[in-house]
């Protein structure tokens, strides 16, 4: 299910930027892909993401590189299993549709690295509720585990926050009286200070002590949140999110029907993450990663109780020479199935780039080199990154924090709204790549002063007489 063709339009200007870290062995601290924001001071949070997809794509191609989060994705998926009860069937078939639910989101790109370290985060968590105070020393690999992850992704500050949040809840069942203090003292302890060390060591990247402000910024950031798609709320009529409200509405059915109470910390887990997956579809994954455990716990609960839903726990036993046969068989069949699908889908990747991006057009600024500065469309600056610099700087692209209010005025333009010439006449823009159905195409093909050099299906290309 996770394999699938490249089309994310940020992970060409990964690439670069991971191609610059590799060769130069530092990373940048200003952006130098942009003629609009050049020179400027940017956050290459996701650096250590970039420089290992330049090195996989380097090696194998866009093959390494599905091969890879597909098995990321997996991994996620893996690690919520085994924290479920009701394994095999009531666990797989939850973990199933949680991972229907969170398909939207998958792709090559570093937040598939946050999906599996909130995982792993969660099995630790979930695990040291069961152990005694004296035998928590496994939650120390918390400390490396975040050094890894404020590295690889800016959805770093969920790490402390999960920590955090079950720090509350064990402090709140000690309050009501639901543990002994005596036996939770210890726990508490130890739990606050892996998340004080977690905190610690977050300054130990290139970027220092200013990736404590970069994930508050990006939440506070009005231009992502009104013009990146997958930071609104999801879209309960597209069914794409179908299999998430779903999930949604069976973790509170269980939960109200379930005469099992629900720990304080599995609580306010849930109630955190299902409001940020409401507010945001891109933080539907961890809600998934916290309710569907919970879920398979109780719908556990129903099937020891229903003697026709008992057969499907059935106690681990030896298998037979005939049954043992029957699932190599079965490996064998899923392992090549896996492998057809992983070669079916890459080779439909020069298809999925033709389709997405403006392959032609970006050819033919190779060749005829349209004289620059440049005007181009949001979703291709990536593509254009990876492609044609450093012969061409972009106007914008995919780091939406980086360029804040310049999205207002590449949004007015390339709708031919308002003071739409504005911006073109600002920086002086001499050439614009853009969709051949986009307003300001419209009126450039009236315009005098320029002419469609180039077009095609995907892209017009107009050049300033």
């Amino acid at each position: 299910m996770a394999a699938r063709a490249v089309g994310d339009p940020d992970l060409f200007w990964h690439l670069r930027t991971g191609q610059q870290i590799v060769l130069t062995h530092s990373v940048p601290h200003q952006d130098l892909f942009s003629f609009t924001r050049y020179g400027q001071n940017w956050v290459a949070h996701e650096w250590l993401s970039e420089a290992i997809f330049f090195l996989i794509f380097h090696a194998f191609g866009w093959t390494g590189l599905m091969v890879l989060f597909a098995g990321v994705i997996a991994a996620a998926f893996l690690a919520v299993y085994t924290t479920c009860a009701g394994r095999p069937y009531i666990a797989g078939l939850v973990v199933a549709l949680g991972a229907l639910s969170t398909i939207p989101s998958w792709g090559v790109r570093p937040q598939m690295f946050t999906l599996l370290l909130a995982a792993i985060f969660l099995i630790l968590l979930r695990r040291a509720e069961l152990r005694q105070a004296t035998q928590l020393r496994f939650l120390w690999w918390l400390l490396p585990l975040q050094l890894l992850w404020v590295n690889l992704h800016g959805g770093f500050l969920l790490g402390p926050a999960l920590i955090a949040l079950t720090l509350a809840g064990w402090s709140i069942d000690a309050w009501l009286g639901r543990q002994q203090w005596s036996e939770a003292r210890g726990r508490i302890l130890r739990l606050g200070l892996v998340l004080l060390a977690c905190l610690v060591v977050i300054p130990l990247n290139p970027n220092g002590l200013e990736i404590y402000r970069y994930p508050f910024q990006t939440l506070q950031s009005r231009t992502m949140m009104e013009y990146i798609v997958e930071w609104a709320s999801p879209n309960f009529h597209s069914a794409d999110f179908k299999p998430f409200l779903g999930l949604l509405l069976l973790a509170w059915t269980m939960i109200a029907v379930s005469r099992k109470r629900l720990p304080s910390s599995h609580l306010l887990l849930l109630l955190a993450t299902a409001y940020g997956s409401l507010t945001s579809s891109r933080h539907l994954p961890i809600f998934v990663l916290v309710a569907v455990p919970v879920i398979a716990e109780r719908l556990q609960e129903v099937a020891a109780g229903a003697r026709w839903l008992s057969s499907l726990n059935l106690p681990d036993r030896p298998l037979s020479p005939g049954k043992l046969m029957i699932n190599a068989l079965l490996v064998v069949l899923v392992a090549g199935f896996v492998g057809v699908r992983l070669h079916q889908v890459a080779s439909t990747q020069p298809e999925t780039e033709a389709t997405r991006f403006p392959l032609a057009a970006i050819r033919f600024m190779a060749q005829q080199h349209p004289p620059a500065p440049i005007f181009n469309y949001y979703d291709w600056g990536g593509y254009l990154i990876a492609k044609l610099y450093p012969n061409y700087r972009v106007f914008i692209d995919g780091r939406a924090d980086l360029y804040g209010d310049l999205m207002d005025k590449f949004s007015t333009t390339v709708r031919g709204q308002g003071r739409w010439r504005q911006p073109l006449q600002e920086y002086g823009i001499r050439t614009v790549i853009i969709p051949p159905d986009s307003g300001l195409a419209g009126l450039l093909r009236l315009d005098k002063n320029w002419h469609a050099a180039f077009e095609d299906k995907q892209a017009v290309i107009f050049v300033r007489n």
